[in-house]
C-alpha cells in the first residue's frame, strides 16, 4: 500500500508504509519538544514574576538576574526557574544558585538606583 504526503516543500510525495512510519515518529518527536519548550517558557516566566515580588526590580533585570544565575552556576535555566519557585512558596534554593541569586538582584539593584 502506498500513501501520500502532501507539505510545502514537497507537494506531493509517494510513501511507502515504513516511510510514513518514519515520518510519523519524526512529528511525534518534535510534537514532544514543543510541548516541552512552552512547559520550560511557563515555569521561566513564573520564576520572573517571583523575583519581580522578591526582588523588587523590573522584569528585565528578572530575567537576567535568572540567565546569570544559570550561567554561573552551570544549572539549565529552567532548573534554575524551578529551584526558585520552590523557594518561593518556602523551600531551600540550592546554595550556590542562593548565592549568585543574591548577587544578582543586588547587582541590578544597585544598576537600577544609578
Amino acid at each position: 500500500m502506498a500513501f501520500f504526503a502532501i507539505s510545502r516543500s514537497q507537494p506531493l510525495t509517494l510513501l511507502s508504509s515504513t516511510d510514513l512510519a518514519a515520518v510519523n515518529e519524526r512529528l511525534e518527536e518534535e510534537c514532544s519538544q514543543l510541548r516541552q519548550a512552552l512547559s520550560s517558557h511557563a515555569i521561566v516566566d513564573q520564576a520572573i514574576g517571583a523575583l519581580v515580588v522578591l526582588g523588587q526590580i523590573p522584569p528585565e533585570e528578572a530575567w537576567r538576574g535568572l540567565r546569570d544565575v544559570s550561567q554561573r552556576t552551570n544549572t539549565k535555566l529552567r532548573t534554575v526557574a524551578e529551584h526558585v519557585m520552590a523557594f518561593a512558596q518556602g523551600a531551600d534554593l540550592p546554595e550556590p544558585e542562593r548565592i549568585e541569586l543574591q548577587r544578582a538582584i543586588s547587582r541590578y539593584t544597585a544598576w537600577r538606583q544609578t
